[in-house]
């Protein structure tokens, strides 16, 4: 479909999840309603707003898709509008959520600047713990500080019964309501640790599902898909990017490091590679003996190599391969923790010393 001025639009129901501060709950709620909405047959794509590695980790478990990091500063409000507006139309979606970073207000490119651009409807979730009446003047104070997005609805978390969630539904405006009352449920919560929530790889498969299951569970319970099925669809157009030279590097195989000690990677990053040519494998300096014999780079990402220094240290038959694709002049890029990694040695959290490549 083209609009009047000739660009091309895809329509699509979104919605954009954001709180008052950080720790409301934004991450399970968001994995957990893809969850809820992927069980009922909808394909959904989850956005993460910031340049956040391992919220997106926890959105692709609860979506099963791809999740892609929404930054205006780093990336400009046209490549992110593209970005969604390819997962409606070649990624065939039929539901978008986004979900925000930090407070809904907080930094020069907020998640109320990206809501208001793209026209995205949002969602607040509030941590009401040690609060009523007052979670419905906080959440009217954040919907009226400005007027060039909507509010659509509120969702109370971690309430310590039926009638504190009610004490907020009833203190809330009519134009305002409560979306969901989620009561307070460890069966759910996700850990954090430095850097933030504790990568599902590094849990069991069966732990994380239960958890997705479960607060999906509780969102329905609460009653949230009916407003959620009120939501219009919101029209995405194409944007004018600069195109990448589909043949750049072609005939070219880097091989990204991937495992519990490196995983900060952006997806899109991944898909312009791809994109401009060049093939893709992982492999990990953990468990593997070797980097791929068919790479001609490697990508050593961020992570927590700190927490796996031991293991990285004893898998002497990696470093001496890698070691070897640097002294054959091969192109190595590490960054973070990648480069932790390409270091004499690593200092972990307890002061012991081990040796890196």
């Amino acid at each position: 479909m083209a609009n009047t001025s000739g660009s091309v639009v895809a329509c699509c129901p979104a919605l954009f999840l954001s709180a008052p501060a950080s720790r409301s709950g934004k991450t399970t709620i968001t994995a957990c309603l893809a969850r809820l909405l992927h069980r009922h047959g909808k394909r959904v794509r989850v956005f993460k707003f910031g340049p956040d590695y391992l919220d997106p980790q926890i959105l692709e478990r609860g979506s099963k898709a791809p999740v892609v990091q929404l930054d205006l500063w780093m990336a400009g409000e046209e490549w992110c509008k593209q970005q969604i507006y390819r997962a409606v139309t070649e990624g065939k979606a039929d539901f978008v959520l986004v979900e925000g970073a930090m407070g809904l207000y907080d930094g020069d490119d907020c998640s109320a600047d990206l809501a208001a651009k793209f026209g995205i409807p949002v969602a607040l979730v509030m941590d009401v713990r040690a609060m009523a009446q007052t979670a419905a003047a906080i959440a009217v104070g954040l919907r009226n500080y400005r007027d060039d997005f909507d509010m659509v609805g509120v969702i109370a978390n971690k309430c310590g019964s039926k009638y504190h969630g009610q004490l907020v539904r009833d203190a809330l405006p009519d134009d305002l309501p409560l979306w969901a009352a989620l009561k307070r449920d460890e069966s759910i919560v996700l850990p954090e640790r430095h850097l933030g929530l504790v990568q599902p790889s590094e849990q069991k498969e069966d732990w994380i599902e239960s958890r997705l299951e479960s607060g999906a569970d509780l969102l329905e319970e609460a009653g949230i898909l009916p407003f959620v099925d009120t939501l219009k669809p919101v029209q995405f157009m194409s944007q004018q990017i600069p195109a990448v030279c589909p043949d750049a590097l072609l005939g070219k195989t880097i091989a990204i490091a991937r495992d519990d000690a490196f995983s900060f990677t952006y997806t899109a990053n991944i898909t312009l590679l791809q994109d401009m040519g060049a093939k893709i494998c992982y492999f990990s300096p953990i468990r593997d003996d070797s980097i791929p014999m068919e790479a001609t780079a490697v990508w050593l990402p961020g992570g927590y190599p700190e927490l796996h220094a031991k293991a990285l240290s004893e898998n002497t038959s990696m470093i001496s391969s890698l070691k070897q694709f640097h002294d054959d002049g091969k192109p190595i890029l590490a960054e973070c923790g990648g480069f932790l990694y390409c270091m004499d040695t690593l200092i972990d959290l307890e002061g012991n010393s081990f040796r890196m490549a």
